[in-house]
């Protein structure tokens, strides 16, 4: 059995029959990719080369775009990759290495996002005390733990999840090897531990979202206090971006991996899954360059270097 199973090929599902449609998707995929990757090494290379932007919002924001980039691209180029092969297959170890690398993203990206909220909470709530308490070794210390419980959590996904016999069909209703769609071609009765990695992974996701929803809410109370109208606009202008990426990713990835997975691959299910992977690396650039005056100025900068070197060529 064992040795049937390390050979054994997974067969993703196809976006669509249709030629012209697959074409249109790659090209659109591959696009979203190309400018998902873009973004986000801008971000490492702004926050790394730039001194202004050595601080604490910035070490986590190099840390997230790293962790996106990396999260789609456990997914998509495969993606690309069968749609212009035209095959649909994806080898036992490739689907093993896109679980473990799915969810050690997301589980870091979680945390990674939840130590944004407790950075943003003294740096509004707590600003005499902002510096001494969000030290280097602080900051370092929340990564870490973001990182290793991803790590754990993606080694006990896939170990649990390919610690099961699959028999039958080898068809994943998902346009990538999911956990929830992988569950549906096992013939094992009991999910053990699968079922205590969601278990531990709900009471992650849940003690995230009460640390952000109680760190904003002290920010809140904070910022209505705030005497100026327009300190209270750069204030809610700097959170709630960070508020919406945290909820939209917690929510979609709630749904995905709690709801009952159906017998048919349904176009909301292929959507919601994409959602979570692809969504959040495109635009948690875009969201946190936008409302950074700093990285704004920074990229203008070089910008306007690369043009004027440009012009001295010519």
């Amino acid at each position: 059995i064992m040795n049937q199973t390390l050979t054994m090929e997974f067969l993703l599902l196809r976006f669509t029959e249709s030629r012209m449609l697959l074409r249109v998707y790659t090209v659109l995929f591959l696009l979203i990719y190309l400018v998902a990757i873009v973004e986000n090494l801008i971000i490492i290379l702004l926050t790394i080369l730039d001194q202004r932007l050595h601080i604490p919002m910035c070490f986590f924001l190099r840390h997230l775009s790293f962790l996106d980039m990396c999260l789609i691209s456990a997914t998509v180029p495969k993606s690309i990759l069968n749609s212009i092969t035209s095959t649909d297959s994806i080898s036992f170890l490739g689907c093993v290495l896109q679980v473990l690398l799915v969810i050690l993203m997301s589980g870091s990206e979680i945390g990674i996002l939840t130590a944004m909220s407790y950075d943003r909470y003294f740096a509004i709530h707590h600003p005499l005390h902002y510096e001494a308490v969000m030290s280097k070794k602080i900051c370092v210390q929340l990564v870490l733990v973001s990182w290793l419980s991803g790590g754990d959590f993606g080694i006990f996904y896939s170990a649990g999840t390919f610690s099961l016999n699959f028999c039958g069909s080898t068809n994943i209703h998902q346009l990538f090897c999911d956990v929830p769609a992988l569950l549906k071609l096992t013939c094992s009765v009991e999910h053990v531990t699968i079922n205590v990695s969601v278990a531990i992974g709900v009471c992650y996701g849940f003690l995230c979202l009460v640390c952000i929803v109680v760190s904003y809410v002290y920010i809140f109370s904070t910022v209505l206090k705030i005497p100026t109208r327009q300190k209270q606009c750069k204030a809610f202008s700097t959170c709630l971006p960070h508020l919406i990426v945290v909820s939209t990713f917690l929510l979609t990835g709630a749904i995905t991996y709690l709801k009952p997975t159906s017998d048919e691959p349904s176009l909301p299910d292929l959507l919601m899954s994409m959602f979570y992977s692809v969504v959040p690396p495109t635009l948690n650039p875009v969201i946190y360059c936008l409302r950074s005056k700093d990285i704004k100025s920074t990229l203008c900068k070089i910008l306007w270097k690369v043009k004027r070197s440009g012009l001295m060529e010519r």
